[in-house]
């Protein structure tokens, strides 16, 4: 156990945490829950988090992956990941009551896949095919055959399709902002004409919460970044961290673990959260420091203030 014989530095990255999709989500669960009492079932886990997964189990939430799950004529929410048309018309024919809790950002990757459908342009999706996001993005155009899913640079240069062919691309919120924005450059090249808005694609917390791990990392020898190890935003912000300066970066359920013997002679820390990672684990990690270190010494990153909400 680290004795309480140093100073020690925190960099809090701000912002950092939950973001308006995560808050809206949570929101309406509760709300459901509020409304009609439990049980109240999810499909799939509302957000990627732990903590907030079993949060709202407790209060009754049931989280189910596939709908023959749920009871017919339940309740059931979409996670802010979104869904295919296929859940949704399965939930329809299990006469389900259905509530959309799919983050707005991830609602305009789907109209803007729908419209390039509509145009029979080619589609380029940059994102993890396995991602419930990205899953659920390809299943509004299901049986579409001029898509292609990419997540590198080097699969952006081997794309194969005809110069002919008007070609529109959009993104998951969630990757990281160099990396896409790489993976966009090459296909600005290879195609001059393809159509796609990168800036509203990665979202807005995605896009500040990596600009405020930069900035603690190039203070830090070590970054802490909390978030279940299943949050796609919240690795992303440890792989920015190790790129941007921190000799070390962690991605951390909660402070219980923390392996103390990392530590060792390091006085410089930095501390952010995935957009789906509440507020209260960084107050818990602040103070499990300040019971194992002789002095706390809090330093405020801010990169940018956000004032984002969307209604319930």
């Amino acid at each position: 156990m680290t004795a309480k014989l140093k100073d020690i530095n925190l960099y809090l990255a701000e912002p950092r945490g939950f973001c308006a999709g995560v808050r809206r989500a949570v929101a309406i669960v509760e709300e459901a829950l509020n409304r009609f009492g439990a049980p109240v079932y999810v499909r799939h886990e509302i957000v990627h988090n732990k903590h907030v997964i079993n949060g709202l189990a407790t209060k009754g939430a049931v989280f189910v992956e596939d709908l023959k799950d749920i009871p017919d004529q339940s309740i059931v929410i979409f996670s802010a990941h979104g869904v295919s048309q296929s859940v949704i018309d399965e939930a329809h024919l299990k006469k389900l009551v259905t509530i959309n809790a799919t983050c707005p950002l991830v609602e305009k990757v789907h109209q803007q896949i729908i419209k390039y459908a509509a145009r029979q342009m080619e589609i380029i999706v940059i994102g993890k095919a396995s991602h419930p996001e990205i899953v659920g993005t390809l299943g509004q155009i299901p049986g579409y055959t001029g898509i292609h899913v990419i997540n590198s640079a080097e699969e952006a240069e081997q794309l194969q399709i005809s110069p002919q062919k008007p070609v529109g691309f959009v993104t998951q919120t969630t990757l990281s902002v160099d990396d896409t924005a790489e993976i966009i450059h090459i296909l600005h090249r290879r195609f001059p004409n393809i159509h796609g808005l990168q800036k509203k694609h990665i979202c807005y917390a995605t896009t500040n919460r990596q600009l405020a791990v930069k900035a603690i990392a190039k203070e830090s020898e070590c970054v802490f970044i909390l978030g279940s190890k299943n949050s796609s935003n919240s690795g992303q912000l440890r792989n920015v961290a190790l790129k941007n300066g921190a000799g070390k970066a962690f991605l951390i359920d909660d402070a219980t673990e923390i392996d103390w013997r990392e530590l060792d002679n390091i006085s410089r820390i930095g501390i952010s959260a995935g957009a789906s990672a509440p507020e209260y684990l960084v107050e818990d990690l602040i103070k499990t420091f300040r019971s194992r270190y002789n002095k706390i010494n809090i330093h405020h990153v801010i990169v940018t203030k956000e004032n984002v909400n969307f209604k319930v």
